[in-house]
């Protein structure tokens, strides 16, 4: 009973305690600060239109080695996959079939030559006993005829000797243009039968081809008017810019040296060829690539970081930052991507500062940090294309 009434007092105490204190003032709580987001300035640059399109690559030059002459290899020294220069040596065809060929054909032309000089002769010799009247005619026409079968035969043992000489040359296997080689198809000691055993293949790879179809409207507007130009190294020729499909710029220039003779009525396209240079051999034949084609004069256009763009029920917008750093909702007509950035068409002026990236909603005050229009941070005020 003692011990119950202990445990009232001192809970009516505590009571009176709370009730005591709440007639204190509790201090004010400090104001939030607003959440710092990246802030950048909306920037303008020259940029040129242009049209992209899905091409691929081929070789200038390509070819598919063959044997010229039929015979037993007897080396094989191509290093696959790797550059090689024109008149690399490649095969060896046992020679010495043809070297004694070769021979034979010297020995036939030097009797041949011998044959001939005895029909000279002769022939000097009945000249001069028909004059004398000593002989009859027959004997001065079979004297000629016999000289000019001597010439003949000369003739025909020389070409037989060209073509000996020829086809023992052939057994030498070089590569016949500069390129990166294919692998060795036969190996040392197999046959192979003249102008069809394929030995391997050799694509050029510096300049190399890209073929692209554009749509007819393009081709009106922008190439109609330099197709005689085609071909042509000027600067009157067609440029484009091209890049494989993994880059996040066009690196690489090039021309249009060829355009089709017909548009294709299936598909209102144009077949278009362009030269483009590879000197690092970075592009392989074969390959896909993305080719730019200007269609008119640079322009000043409007750029953003993509990825600053929202999405409003199929709208785009994006929040700029006014003043007192509050943030306002802004639609936008987007254009193509230009150099990494989206042009905006409509919606925004230079000058004016958008937030980049953040959880950030419209009317919403914030601290502004300093980052570039891709979003990342600066120390200093953000310069591109000569507008601060």
């Amino acid at each position: 009973m003692y011990a119950k009434s202990i445990s009232l007092i001192t809970g009516a105490m505590a009571v009176v305690l709370t009730l005591g204190g709440c007639t204190d003032k509790a201090p004010p709580a400090a104001a939030a600060k607003p959440p710092s987001v990246p802030v950048a300035e909306v920037v303008a640059r020259a940029v040129t239109p242009f049209v992209e399109y899905t091409g691929s690559l081929t070789a200038i030059e390509q070819v598919e080695l063959r044997p010229r002459v039929s015979g037993y290899l007897q080396s094989v020294s191509v290093p696959e996959g790797q550059f090689v220069t024109r008149g690399s040596p490649l095969f060896v065809i046992d020679p010495r079939g043809f070297q004694a060929a070769l021979n034979a054909a010297r020995a036939r032309l030097r009797e041949a030559e011998a044959n001939a000089l005895l029909a000279q002769a002769e022939h000097g010799r009945a000249e001069q006993l028909f004059a004398k009247k000593v002989v009859a005619r027959d004997r001065l026409d079979t004297a000629i005829a016999s000289l000019n079968a001597g010439r003949a035969q000369v003739e025909a043992a020389r070409a037989a000797l060209d073509t000996a000489q020829l086809d023992l040359s052939y057994t030498r296997v070089t590569a016949p243009i500069s390129g990166r080689i294919d692998r060795a198809l036969v190996t040392e000691g197999n046959y192979v039968t003249r102008g069809e055993t394929p030995l391997t293949t050799i694509v050029s790879v510096d300049p190399l081809h890209v073929y692209f179809d554009v749509d007819e409207r393009t081709y009106l507007h922008s190439l109609a008017a330099t197709r005689e130009h085609a071909g042509s190294k000027g600067d009157k020729a067609a440029k484009v810019m091209v890049a494989m499909l993994n880059d996040a710029t066009y690196a690489r220039a090039g021309r249009v040296d060829f355009l089709a003779n017909a548009a294709d009525r299936k598909t209102g396209t144009v077949r278009v060829r362009a030269v483009v240079e590879n000197p690092d051999g970075r592009l392989t034949p074969g390959l896909f690539a993305k080719v730019k084609l200007d269609t008119g004069a640079a322009q000043t256009r409007v750029l953003i970081a993509d990825h600053s763009i929202g999405t409003d029920q199929g709208r785009r917008y994006v929040l700029v930052v006014g003043d007192g750093d509050k943030t306002q909702y802004r639609p936008v007509e987007l254009g193509p991507m230009a150099d990494g950035l989206r042009v905006i068409e409509q919606g925004l002026q230079p000058g004016e500062r958008i937030v980049v990236k953040g959880l950030v909603r419209p009317g919403m005050t914030v601290t502004p940090l300093a980052a570039s229009i891709e979003g990342k941070p600066l120390e200093a005020p953000l310069t591109v294309g000569g507008v601060q």
